[in-house]
């Protein structure tokens, strides 16, 4: 690999390698050399249980209450091959892949790609250890381990909280109006939580389903069964507003 190329993929990447080589490497696809074991198709495999573990971690910090079934779902959509093949070319890693001339061409499939993120993960991972495999991740998985708990949980989060306070022996969430705003064709509603006598963060909706589902996630926030930031994600996954802090002043 030139240095040009290089520096550009370690500026993309977030990581300068100490050993080049191990960059080069990770974009030699088999069809280009005559023995296997000599293209990136070795780190593809420990590049894949690296991803998976970062994934994991992720998740299980992101969301201290949420069950086993529910993370592998979660960790099944975000290390999928497409999952993986969307941050490759986000990366701009298919245009770097050394192919063999049978494959040369615009209309690469997209396992290739997938591949060769992973194999930059084991490249990293080797260079530097997995503190550094972690830290080039981390920015990228985030955001794909939002979108999929939002769309686990069909945005439905009135249903989370109220598993949620079931396992915490809560009790049934009630949604109490607050406050209402605005002309009869365009009311915007407070509303809250409130659980076992006590009442948690209000939030405002431009309709009571909104506000009430705005509620349940300010609720799942302060009860630590989310974190703020993966609230936020949620919320505008959600289309509820541009942010759960919209909603919630």
């Amino acid at each position: 690999m030139d240095e040009t190329a290089r520096v550009l993929l370690e500026s993309r990447i977030g990581h300068r390698f100490s050993d080049a080589a191990l960059l080069g490497r990770a974009m030699m696809h088999a069809s280009l050399v005559e023995a296997r074991a000599e293209s990136n198709e070795r780190m593809e495999f420990l590049g894949d249980a690296v991803l998976g573990l970062v994934v994991c971690e992720r998740i299980y910090n992101q969301y201290p209450t949420m069950l086993e079934g529910e993370m592998t779902k979660i960790k099944s959509m975000v290390v999928s091959r497409q999952s993986c093949a969307e941050i490759a070319k986000e990366l701009g890693l298919p245009k770097h892949l050394k192919l063999g001339k049978g494959m040369q061409g615009n209309d690469q499939p997209s396992s290739l790609a997938a591949a060769a993120f992973e194999a930059i993960i084991a490249a990293v991972y080797q260079d530097a250890g997995f503190d550094a495999a972690r830290a080039m991740l981390v920015p990228l998985v985030d955001p794909l381990i939002q979108r999929a708990a939002s769309s686990s949980h069909q945005q439905n989060f009135k249903s989370f909280l109220q598993q949620h306070a079931q396992s915490l022996g809560l009790g049934l969430p009630g949604y109490p109006v607050l406050d209402e705003k605005g002309p009869d064709h365009s009311k915007c509603f407070k509303v809250c939580v409130e659980m076992c006598g006590k009442r948690y963060p209000e939030a405002w909706g431009q309709s009571k389903k909104k506000a009430e589902q705005l509620a349940a996630l300010a609720a799942l926030v302060d009860l630590g069964a989310m974190t703020k930031e993966a609230a936020d994600e949620a919320a505008k996954q959600a289309g509820l507003v541009n942010g759960i802090e919209a909603g919630m002043k």
